[in-house]
């Protein structure tokens, strides 16, 4: 590898592919001190308050005179808010389309109403943290033994949090709780699903039930606890319950599926300087080829694109959708002002630690796991995706919480990225993993399912590597399993995002 990434010739920084010693060459410059790998290196004088730039887009400015040669990093650099002017509908891909005949297929479970699952669950959703206990011992009275009985079925997911009451009756996060719900509730990674609540909390079951016209069936059930007297009988009829949805979901069987019916979140946790560089990117051309299928990919996390928008909204398809992620942008601006925070707080100590300086750099990188195709539809947390193709849906950059807002939105599998290394799974959509760097995919394999470090390593292109991905979708939408989903990972990372006061 050459000692440097240069990924403009109008930036005035280079990433460092390994540390660097004090005097080490680099085009024409020499390092003024010990670079770290991943790290920024400034290639010409920068004044201070000079523009800073990668990706040939601004990522901050020097907070004091940066020398040629110099670490460019935290140290030295300063954020300011992005001041962007807008461009709607001027970079508009022409996606050629893949005909329906020779579409790509997965075995997959399609569903009476028509969706198609890559799982097949059955789930027990909590309308409150009163009946989280219920829920968990509802579910883990079902262990290995009983359900090798019933080898069309998954397992049994309790899907438990901590709110539903102490909160408005309406409003943002009563609405996005809502959506949540009933999201997992229609999922179709679930055979069948039992919702338990308290009875007297805010989020009440039977609200959701009409809101959204649900009707209980031997697959659908829904019981309080204060209607059933107690938590002993709670749990005992939920096992009744449960246990008669199992035969009936062991008759799900998988069938040939086209690839337009997966709905792909696309996540990145844990980022450093090369999510940008190789993973992210990778991820992007493997939802650029799902696309192409007809299928969808949906970005997330509203903080992480934050000074990237303005690439988002020039594909965006009309001023319509393009106008609704900028109004997202705003509504996040004003949300961390009026909690006294920056939008900078993001990136994290080990994103930095990694190379990663400001959001701004930050967001650039994690843009890319879009690909390069319109824009379709830009969606509230958790509102069911409709949309076919490159999608965003808001949510906050913390994993867990913007996973299930996208799983309830409908996705069936996740990507996720990694560069520092993350321990992430879900259920019921399985997680595919993909490592930044070879050098944290070595250390960490037992979790990784892709290595996209070799980019950098070995020369593998972005085409070879993101198609890598993209087969990896259907094997893993077939029943494949991910390195995560072989791990058990999922149980616990179901966080419903809580807007708004606990009162």
């Amino acid at each position: 590898m050459k000692p440097t990434v240069r990924l403009d010739p109008s930036d005035n920084v280079v990433t460092a592919t390994r540390a660097l010693e004090a005097g080490a060459a680099v085009e024409a410059v020499a390092t003024t001190s010990l670079i770290p790998s991943g790290h920024k290196i400034a290639t010409e004088a920068i004044p201070q308050g000079g523009p800073i730039r990668k990706y040939a887009q601004l990522i901050g400015y020097a907070a004091t005179d940066i020398a040629a040669g110099d670490h460019v990093h935290t140290h030295n650099t300063e954020f300011r808010n992005t001041e962007q002017a807008y461009e709607f509908g001027t970079n508009l891909r022409n996606v050629e389309m893949v005909p329906e005949t020779r579409r790509d297929t997965f075995m997959g479970y399609r569903r009476e109403n028509g969706s198609v699952g890559t799982r097949n669950y059955i789930a027990v959703v909590t309308s409150v943290n009163c009946s989280a206990t219920a829920a968990r011992r509802i579910a883990d009275a079902f262990g290995p033994e009983e359900l090798a009985d019933y080898p069309n079925v998954d397992g049994v997911v309790a899907f438990v949090h901590g709110t539903g009451c102490g909160m408005a009756g309406d409003g943002d996060g009563f609405e996005a709780l809502q959506r949540v719900m009933w999201g997992y509730a229609r999922h179709p990674n679930h055979a069948g699903v039992l919702m338990v609540g308290l009875g007297c909390e805010m989020n009440q079951i039977d609200w959701l039930l009409e809101a959204y016209g649900l009707k209980q069936s031997p697959t659908f059930q829904t019981m309080n606890i204060q209607g059933v007297a107690g938590l002993r009988k709670t749990i005992e009829l939920g096992i009744e319950k449960v246990r008669s949805m199992l035969p009936i979901a062991n008759e799900a069987k998988r069938e040939p599926c086209p690839a337009s019916e997966l709905m792909v979140a696309l996540q990145c946790g844990g980022s450093d300087a090369w999510s940008g560089i190789t993973a992210n990117p990778a991820l992007g051309y493997a939802c650029d080829l799902l696309v192409a299928q007809g299928g969808t990919g949906v970005l997330a996390e509203t903080p992480e694109i934050y000074g990237a928008e303005h690439l988002l909204t020039a594909r965006a398809i009309d001023r319509k959708v393009g106008d609704r992620l900028v109004g997202l942008i705003r509504w996040w601006e004003d949300y961390t002002a009026r909690n006294k925070g920056s939008m900078d707080n993001n990136p994290s100590p080990g994103n930095k630690k990694g190379g990663l300086t400001t959001i701004l750099e930050k967001s650039l990188g994690a843009a890319a796991k879009g690909g390069t195709t319109p824009l379709t539809g830009v969606y509230k947390y958790a509102e069911p995706v409709r949309a076919k193709g490159f999608t965003f849906m808001d949510s906050p950059g913390y994993d867990p919480a913007s996973v299930t807002g996208q799983i309830a939105g409908g996705c069936n599998l996740v990507c996720f990225t990694t560069g520092r290394g993350s321990a992430f799974g879900s259920k019921p959509a399985p997680t595919i993993k993909v490592a930044t760097n070879s050098e944290m995919y070595g250390g960490m394999i037992e979790d990784m399912d892709v290595n996209a470090g070799t980019m950098l390593s070995e020369g593998v292109s972005l085409e070879e590597k993101g198609r890598e991905i993209y087969e990896l979708f259907l094997r893993v939408a077939s029943g494949e399993q991910s390195k995560s989903e072989a791990q058990g990972l999922g149980d616990y990372e179901f966080v419903p995002w809580q807007i708004g006061a606990v009162m």
